[in-house]
């Protein structure tokens, strides 16, 4: 009996981190969920909408999902200066709490975007939300405030007049964000308990959108790695010290974020960049190049041991993971902001007009098998879990999902 209930423990605890999409492009970064199945078509109002919600503010941040609970970010206000945190049940759409905050740093930015452009991120136990005025807080899943830190206020010069858009990563109880612009830059990396500061890496001062990533070490007992990306390189350091472990220089994108698998960093740099990561914490040999699956300004994803990327013109192309060699290209509608997602063996597309266009990858050519007007602006990349798709507009919060 008590090996069943442990087993059955384990189950839950198993289904429960399944179900969550923890940060930007999920847990793992690939922005892909093999389990995921989602209906074949839906529109906005109502043929397979589980529930919709009006948001209060705009951002184009991405939703999260842990725990039963969606939670996202938006700002608004004459000068946007009213930050705000929100948290929704997964199952209904009832919304559970709101916090809303002043922001204490920059808040001025680009008309199509707003502060709240980083997306939240979750360690299971409490969310960590950074905005592009350099504020970041710490919620626990029911919204109580733990802590927090006006990084803008601290670093009066630190400051975008485009807007900030790096989301930040949370590993070994270190949340680490980046804070690149023409004025104050650095990274830091910041205690999740109680909010102090752990490490302090002064940074190249020029405007940098792309976020950090988490490089797991193969090893047990090793600390982990936090990627840095900019236009010089990408710079690998100890998420708990900051010590700089290696750098590789030859520049990279300075919007699009790269992402890793655990051996290997897929790294927005000469189209894409691939390096071999056995040991994250020793300096990498190349794998592949291939300029041919330049992600332009959305992140890369992975999914069944294929690339995709969306070039600059549009064109969705997808890659053999392995080798880099392209295999397709499909030409989709618009212009992107939001990354797509993968869910089982469908890619969803979402294009700034609100233009869903569903493509089937079953085949040996991606195929677009259903287009949606969403009916707003989206600039978010949208969540998976639990059979559904949580998609962030300008004005409002979907959950698309079939029949349960």
């Amino acid at each position: 009996m008590r090996i069943l209930l442990s087993l059955l423990c384990l189950a839950a605890i198993v289904s429960t981190t399944a179900a969550d999409w923890r940060q930007f492009r999920g847990n793992d970064t690939t922005g892909s969920s093999a389990s995921c199945e989602l209906p074949d078509k839906w529109s906005a109002d109502d043929e397979n909408v589980a529930w919709k919600v009006e948001l209060p503010g705009r951002g184009p941040s991405s939703p999260i999902m842990v725990d039963g609970k969606v939670i996202v970010t938006t700002a608004d206000g004459a000068d946007l200066e009213q930050l705000h945190v929100l948290c929704f049940s997964a199952e209904d759409g009832k919304k559970l709490w709101q916090r809303n905050f002043w922001a204490t740093g920059r808040t001025f930015c680009h008309p199509q975007t707003t502060p709240a452009a980083p997306s939240p991120v979750s360690d299971g136990k409490h969310v960590y939300a950074f905005f592009g005025s350099s504020d970041l807080l710490c919620l626990d899943l029911d919204g109580n405030l733990k802590w927090y830190r006006g990084l803008g206020h601290e670093h009066p010069k630190a400051g975008n007049d485009v807007g900030m858009a790096s989301s930040p990563i949370v590993l070994d109880d270190t949340v680490v964000v980046q804070i690149e612009n023409q004025g104050d830059s650095f990274a830091a990396g910041i205690n999740a308990e109680n909010g102090q500061t752990r490490w302090f890496l002064p940074r190249s001062e020029r405007a940098n959108w792309a976020s950090p990533i988490a490089l797991k070490s193969v090893k047990s007992g090793d600390e982990s790695v936090a990627l840095l990306q900019n236009g010089d390189g990408v710079t690998a350091v100890s998420s708990k010290s900051g010590v700089v472990l290696w750098e590789l220089g030859g520049g990279a994108s300075t919007i699009s974020t790269s992402l890793t698998t655990g051996d290997q960093a897929f790294i927005v740099s000469k189209g894409l960049t691939v390096l071999d990561l056995k040991d994250p914490r020793v300096k990498p040999e190349i794998i592949w190049e291939a300029n041919k699956l330049n992600p332009n300004s959305m992140s890369p994803i992975l999914h069944d041991g294929k690339v995709y990327t969306i070039n600059g013109s549009g064109v969705l192309n997808c890659g053999d993971a392995a080798t880099g060699d392209l295999d397709w290209s499909l030409r989709l509608k618009g212009k992107f902001w939001a990354t797509p997602v993968i869910a089982g063996q469908k890619l969803i597309a979402i294009n700034y007009d609100g233009l869903a266009m569903v493509v089937d990858l079953s085949g040996k050519k991606g195929e677009i098998v259903e287009e949606i007007d969403m009916g707003e602006h989206i600039q978010a990349t949208p969540a998976l879990g639990d059979n559904a798709i949580y998609i962030k507009g300008d004005h409002h919060l979907w959950k698309i999902a079939g029949k349960q």
